[in-house]
């Protein structure tokens, strides 16, 4: 069984009739005119490799089925609203993602489809899977910076430097560290949420690891080495249970680019 993803990039001007279809797909298609609302919506589908052509679906035929089918829905509810004044919070979203997953449910047969996600803007996304449920999954990206030195007092010096190499520096070394926090929630009253969210993974994590000694200032690593598998815990630790109206659901933390860890309590 294999997965395989595919990110169709649009974008929406709402107070024009007709956004231009556009040439570049990879920027957008449609493409928008001057200040147009960008979008990126992921699809994930399962299935097996055809013999024949070494796809599960040929990513041009999701493509297609987007642009033709869910971009229309998301073009008739942004330029609705918009005329009207009103805003589109994340229970309206979690409303257009169902009917997207409603449409696309059955377009890549034999293939299924696994998952929706909408990337809001480059660090928040909304995430909901082929379960018949009201509930969705919220992410959002934050950052901090911190001193850390992997050591551990029961192996000898030489049996430290051969596990952590340069990471057993005496002086330690620092990160800008990543952190994607996800919580599964209802549609329910979620307007005007993402600032209390924020508040609390502010005021409960990143206010605890950031511009810190992690093995001097933050006493969970008094004795535990700060790995990024470790922060990733330390978070689930600090935050679990602290959301009104929402589920910690995993955290990812990114050391660097190349190195990242998920922990799901």
């Amino acid at each position: 069984m294999h997965k395989l993803t595919r990110e169709v990039r649009f974008s929406i001007n709402p107070f024009l009739g007709e956004s231009g279809a556009g040439f570049n797909s990879y920027a957008s298609k449609p493409c928008g005119e001057g200040l147009a609302l960008y979008f990126g919506l992921w699809v994930e589908l399962t299935g097996g490799v055809d013999e024949d052509t070494g796809f599960v679906v040929n990513v041009t035929d999701i493509d297609r089925a987007v642009r033709e089918f869910v971009v229309p829905v998301f073009a008739e509810k942004i330029k609705g609203d918009f005329s009207k004044g009103e805003h589109i919070g994340l229970g309206q979203v979690f409303e257009l993602l169902k009917q997207a997953r409603s449409i696309l449910k059955d377009k890549f047969q034999p293939a299924g489809l696994n998952r929706l996600w909408l990337q809001l803007n480059p660090f928040r996304k909304i995430t909901i899977g082929t379960e018949e449920t009201e509930m969705f999954y919220f992410s959002e990206k934050f950052e901090f910076a911190a001193t850390h030195r992997l050591w551990n007092d029961k192996f000898s010096e030489q049996q430290n430097f051969e596990t952590f190499g340069k990471c057993a520096n005496p002086a330690g070394h620092s990160h800008n560290y990543i952190v994607e926090v996800t919580v599964k929630r209802t549609a329910e009253a979620a307007t005007g949420w993402t600032g209390g969210f924020e508040k609390v993974v502010e005021a409960e994590f990143i206010s605890a690891v950031d511009h810190k000694n992690l093995n001097a200032d933050v006493a969970e690593f008094g004795k535990k080495n700060p790995t990024v598998e470790n922060i990733a815990a330390f978070g689930w630790e600090k935050l679990a249970g602290k959301f009104e109206a929402a589920e910690l659901s995993s955290i990812t933390v990114w050391e660097t680019d190349r190195t990242y860890c998920t922990y799901c309590g």
